[in-house]
């Protein structure tokens, strides 16, 4: 997994050394492999069968961490050991590598057209357009370890300094404000119903507001430790997360009301979540190698991925179905059945 990130949130008592990094090369990849696995299904609790297909889109050391659907219509993906971003086309399957700057982390659709994503161990946001183009944007502060992003409300790209407990913004021509993050370790961050910016804080196990003029509001979890990670807005005018040191999934309305949902495997290690075509929420389980579903009333379902070993980390919907990245170098196809 991508072990400045992954351990500090798998670990809410881990230190974090500034400069960090993993050096291993990744093995060279033929962009375009058509390789796919069939994964086995899994219907606990679910009278319909749910398949999962998997596609080999990187070296096994490559790292795919996240992935979001581009403007183009296509699925792009970070390759966090790789150092780079690669696009899978709609039509063909086939990929795509760009060279970015070191650690690409989180990635999201600006309203330019462009894909925009952090650069963790290079400290820098990254935009990369349709044709390839990069380019890179320096935060105010040094060392920040940025990690997650989402176009906010404003037309301008919102980001989270993990390392320094700073939210940040990017403007499309590259200039950047900064405010003080409502708790520490702000991690990933999502634009809510209210107009406002919300995040989780890793390490202050809350989930934090922030106005587009900087005002910062935290809000404690009841279950301690809970070192919540991912966070989208639902389908229900609510905000859901998860909570990857307890094995929960919560809810917190934008008046800060907090509902929390044990799962069936409480080493299960939800990480990313985003919304479904069903209306319902999924996850990742980074611990167990699976992929879940929560509908807005709390009914939990879960589907088994290849191997328990698969590092699942981003989710996203794409093509009428649910895409995550396996940092064994995969994406998984989760088909979403009524």
């Amino acid at each position: 997994m991508f072990e400045e990130v992954g351990r500090r949130l798998a670990d809410p008592t881990r230190k974090f050394a500034a400069g960090e990094s993993d050096t291993t090369p990744a093995p060279e990849f033929t962009a375009g492999d058509p390789d796919t696995t069939p994964a086995p299904e899994f219907t606990a609790g679910n009278p319909n069968a749910t398949p999962v297909r998997e596609f080999t889109v990187s070296g096994p050391d490559a790292g795919p961490y996240a992935l979001a659907e581009g403007p183009d219509g296509a699925l792009w993906f970070t390759l966090v050991h790789q150092g780079a971003v690669a696009r899978r086309d709609p039509g063909d399957g086939s990929v795509t590598v760009h060279p970015v700057g070191d650690g690409p982390t989180v990635i999201a659709p600006g309203p330019d057209g462009a894909m925009w994503f952090t650069e963790y161990r290079a400290h820098r946001i990254g935009r990369i357009a349709p044709d390839g183009s990069y380019s890179s944007f320096a935060p105010l502060t040094p060392e920040g370890g940025p990690f997650g992003i989402v176009a906010g409300p404003d037309g301008a790209m919102w980001f989270t300094l993990s390392s320094v407990d700073r939210v940040g913004r990017v403007t499309m021509d590259g200039e950047v404000t900064e405010y003080p993050a409502p708790g520490a370790f702000p991690s990933a961050i999502t634009a809510g119903p209210d107009g406002a910016l919300w995040c989780t804080l890793n390490q202050h196990n809350a989930v934090g507001r922030l106005t587009t003029d900087g005002h910062g509001t935290a809000h404690p979890l009841p279950t301690g430790s809970a070192a919540p990670v991912g966070i989208t807005a639902g389908p229900d005018g609510a905000l859901w997360f998860t909570e990857i040191g307890a094995g929960r999934i919560g809810r917190i309305t934008v008046d800060g009301d907090i509902t929390e949902h044990p799962l069936p495997d409480p080493a299960a290690r939800p990480h990313a979540v985003t919304a479904g075509p069903d209306g319902a929420l999924w996850f990742t389980e980074w611990g167990s190698g699976r992929v879940g579903r929560i509908t807005v009333d709390g009914r939990i379902t879960s589907y088994a991925l290849s191997r328990p070993d698969s590092e699942p980390h981003g989710i996203a919907q794409h093509d009428g179905a649910l895409w995550c990245a396996l940092e064994t170098g995969s994406l998984a196809r989760i088909e979403v059945t009524a």
